[in-house]
């Protein structure tokens, strides 16, 4: 749109400032409002909204793959904890302690869950006996706190929501299948309900999860050309269930270790999704998570007839399956556009006198701001359509951008001459599997490790850092 014309002059343009562009998009929003507590954020109605529907479409899909909800303590005891050494010193820093109850000094102190392995292990060890206690396949919806030092509106905050699945096994290959499973879970959720495209693949053994044997990922790339970590699954081996006692009678009646994993989203999924599809004038929002998929606005509705006619196009969308709303107020036309652009509503009805003696309406799409005359009879099959197409669009513009920004490199002078002269994005590089090469890279060109994918690609034969033979192409990029 452009700059003159553009409606909502509060929000500030992503080629000038994205960082405050983002910002002001959460706050004209109406997503979030900061509190007295630095780092904290009260999710309002449309924000919860939104997330209110990622978890209704996550939650089917975990129970589809057998997976029940279960709800774990807030706290830790730090005895607890430092059961699992390298988990409790991956975590440390972030961690906030409780240290008093009431006016009394604890003599254990409890740790605010960042995370709840330890939970779970302890409620394991105390529930498997046998084979055929297993496997459980548990997971939980819950806030965390982890005291993050910089912070933003979902991307990172010292509290958020999310939901972590944990599971275990009687064997190494049931839990590595789960692991793989749930990443592809996250995957098709991205791509099909949040028109996100991610790139799925294997952390490296200095970036993966604090205890575990392997961690997976999904890695998206914003509009910025900034990666993402959308989600993550681990494979943790039976390494926690040794460091809890946690054994089961197998069945040739011998005492062995279970396996487990844990894998999560969390609200930085609605970041995402602002980063992604979002444009000058406010919020794209997906139709699958959108409060409100289509917005009724009554032109000359002073007028009569206009908005019986308006309520009685809600009920027919409402009794479709569409999630609908009729902004019947006293603000303007002008204004109301405005509004439902700014908060992304992906699907927009017009209907007026003129639009009721011809018989129509007119549909227009936020994705692309197109506008279609429809007759009033064609109205709910046109809607559906129309939300497919705002799917399938958002989707083709994110696959577009990030292949747009994605750049082979062979040596890491092309890496710095490509995010130079192309701005940030996905660097594709080969790599000789050692930590010292990965660590160089992030070094001398500014892009880390965002994953090895399962889809390999030999861009050459040779380390892109030592020269030496290569094992893996790595996604290197810049992350949030």
């Amino acid at each position: 749109m452009a700059k003159d014309k553009k409606m909502v002059t509060a929000i500030t343009s992503m080629e000038e400032d994205f960082a405050q562009w983002y910002t002001d998009i959460c706050k004209k929003a109406e997503l979030v409002e900061y509190t007295s507590v630095k780092g904290c954020m009260v999710i309002r109605p449309y924000g919860y909204a939104i997330w209110e529907n990622i978890q209704r479409i996550l939650d089917g899909m975990f129970k589809a793959t057998g997976h029940e909800n279960v709800c774990m303590p807030m706290f830790i005891p730090e005895s607890l904890l430092q059961k699992e050494k390298d988990h409790v010193e991956g975590f440390a820093p972030e961690v906030a302690w409780v240290t008093h109850g009431g006016s009394e000094k604890l003599e254990d102190r409890l740790c605010v869950r960042p995370t709840s392995e330890t939970l779970f292990c302890e409620h394991y060890a105390n529930i498997i006996h046998s084979y055929r206690d297993l496997p459980k396949l548990y997971n939980q919806w819950v806030s965390v706190v982890r005291w993050e030092k910089t912070t933003r509106p979902f991307l990172r905050s010292r509290e958020f929501l999310w939901q972590e699945g944990h599971t275990i096994h009687a064997t190494a290959e049931e839990a590595v299948e789960e692991t793989e499973r749930m990443l592809n879970v996250y995957a098709q959720f991205c791509e099909e309900s949040l028109a996100m495209p991610v790139v799925k693949g294997k952390k490296t053994e200095s970036d993966k999860f604090a205890g575990a044997v392997s961690t997976y990922a999904i890695e998206a790339l914003m509009h910025d050309g900034k990666a993402l970590q959308a989600g993550t699954s681990h494979y943790f081996g039976d390494g926690f269930a040794k460091a809890f006692g946690i054994e089961y009678t197998d069945k040739e009646n011998k005492r062995v270790a279970p396996h487990q994993t844990s894998w999560g989203v969390t609200t930085r999924l609605i970041g995402a999704v602002i980063m992604t599809h979002g444009d000058d004038s406010g919020l794209v929002l997906p139709p699958a998570i959108a409060p409100v998929q289509a917005v009724i606005i009554p032109i000359a509705q002073h007028k009569e007839g206009v908005l019986d006619k308006a309520n009685e196009l809600k009920e027919r969308l409402a009794s479709s399956g569409v999630r609908v709303k009729l902004d019947d107020s006293e603000n303007s036309p002008g204004w109301k556009f405005a509004e439902y652009e700014m908060k992304g509503v992906p699907v927009r009805v017009e209907i007026g006198p003129k639009d009721i003696e011809a018989g129509q309406c007119v549909v227009a799409t936020r994705h692309n701001g197109e506008k279609t005359i429809v007759p009033l009879d064609k109205l709910e099959e046109t809607v559906a359509q129309k939300l497919v197409e705002v799917r399938d669009g958002l989707f083709a513009k994110a696959l577009e951008n990030r292949e747009n920004k994605t750049f082979d490199c062979k040596t890491m002078d092309e890496i710095v001459n490509a995010l130079e002269t192309k701005g940030d994005g996905f660097v594709r590089a080969m790599w000789c599997g050692e930590e010292a090469c990965e660590d160089m890279v992030k070094e001398k060109t500014g892009v880390g490790s965002r994953c090895i994918p399962f889809e390999q690609t030999e861009i050459s034969d040779v380390c892109v850092c030592c020269g030496k033979p290569a094992k893996h192409m790595v996604y290197w990029g810049k992350a949030y």
